[in-house]
């Protein structure tokens, strides 16, 4: 049986990142929902596609048995993520991308993925590739100049464009 994925959907949420995730995981049977990070489940991509998410992130915290890994889909609001304040949908963002990690889940993400993995000290020594500008960010981690790397229960594209040389891997590791 298929294991279940929640895709965290930032606002607004790179299209092409998402809608790579989400259709691989069609085409392949894996179940999926997505949640909105924000107060409703409404939701740009960054090229202004409205798209309606299953949830809202809030609603992820008491559900996170339910599924055995997290798609970070990352997106044009990851700038604001610096400006978060205590009480922010990013900060209970993290909280709940860490929660998967200590429950040594399947993190998937692209992007700013490897940066916020290592900011929750979440993939401490593990090999991560993310967004070249944001490479010598992060602390806990060793960085990949490769397209896509796997370490362990971590899967991490450079890009949106790396997306697909990570999905066959990821598949595999979902079926």
């Amino acid at each position: 049986m298929a294991k279940n994925v929640a895709a965290i959907v930032v606002n607004p949420v790179n299209g092409l990142g998402l809608f790579n995730y989400l259709e691989s995981f069609f085409e392949n049977e894996i179940p999926y929902k997505t949640f909105a990070v924000a107060e409703i489940n409404q939701v740009k991509t960054n090229s202004g596609i409205s798209i309606e998410t299953d949830d809202v992130i809030a609603n992820l915290k008491s559900k996170i048995d339910e599924f055995d890994a997290l798609v970070f889909a990352c997106g044009d609001a990851m700038p604001k993520y610096f400006q978060a304040g205590p009480d922010s949908y990013q900060n209970e963002m993290l909280e709940i991308m860490k929660d998967f990690s200590i429950k040594n889940k399947m993190m998937i993400g692209h992007c700013v993925a490897g940066f916020l993995f290592d900011k929750l000290e979440a993939a401490k020594g593990k090999t991560v590739t993310l967004h070249p500008y944001i490479k010598d960010m992060v602390k806990n981690v060793k960085v990949s100049d490769q397209k896509s790397v796997i370490d362990d229960n971590f899967y991490t594209a450079e890009t949106e464009h790396a997306i697909p040389l990570m999905l066959p891997k990821v598949i595999e590791a979902l079926k």
